[in-house]
């Protein structure tokens, strides 16, 4: 009863990995999200300002 059965290590490390993998992609894919609002909310008031600009003259 006191040995290490190897095969329930390697599953229980296989699942382990599976949830850092799911949990790091969760964490990857909502800071590409924001970055991406950040940088469509940047490029929009650029074209705001473009606009502006050309309605002035």
């Amino acid at each position: 009863m006191n040995e290490i059965v190897w095969g329930d290590v390697l599953i229980q490390f296989g699942f382990l990995v599976i949830l850092v993998v799911i949990t790091a992609f969760i964490i990857y894919a909502i800071r590409t999200w924001l970055k991406r609002a950040n940088q469509m909310n940047r490029i929009e008031k650029k074209l705001d300002g473009l606009s502006e600009g050309k309605k002035d003259h």
